[in-house]
């Protein structure tokens, strides 16, 4: 894989988390916190658009590929909301842990195939 498609790969990873993790909080402030139903609209956009993102992963990526990977950003990124947005600041253990779910991704991703 060249540069430019790996700086593409990463970015679209770390966008398809952002709108998987902003929409479903959306979600969740609407149903369990009683807020508009506008929020759980644009809520419910982004979760699409998470859906749509995978699908512009450069080629040779698969979807048992794509969305293995991705859940080790997804991982590393809950961390990084919780500690934003809910002021839980990740332990050494959630640091160890989110490091090894970046290094399967790594590995899951961006590995030569013979």
């Amino acid at each position: 894989m060249d540069t430019a498609s790996l700086i593409r790969s990463v970015l679209l990873f770390a966008l398809a988390g952002l709108f998987e993790i902003a929409g479903g909080y959306l979600v969740w402030l609407w149903l369990r916190d009683g807020r508009a139903v506008w929020i759980g609209v644009s809520g419910g956009l982004l979760l699409f658009l998470y859906g749509v993102l995978p699908t512009l992963q450069p080629e040779p990526a698969h979807f048992g590929r794509v969305y293995a990977a991705y859940g080790g950003v997804f991982v590393v990124l809950s961390l990084l909301w919780g500690w934003w947005v809910d002021g839980v600041r990740p332990d050494r253990y959630d640091l160890i842990g989110g490091a090894l779910a970046l290094c399967g991704v790594a590995i899951i991703m961006y590995m030569p195939r013979g």
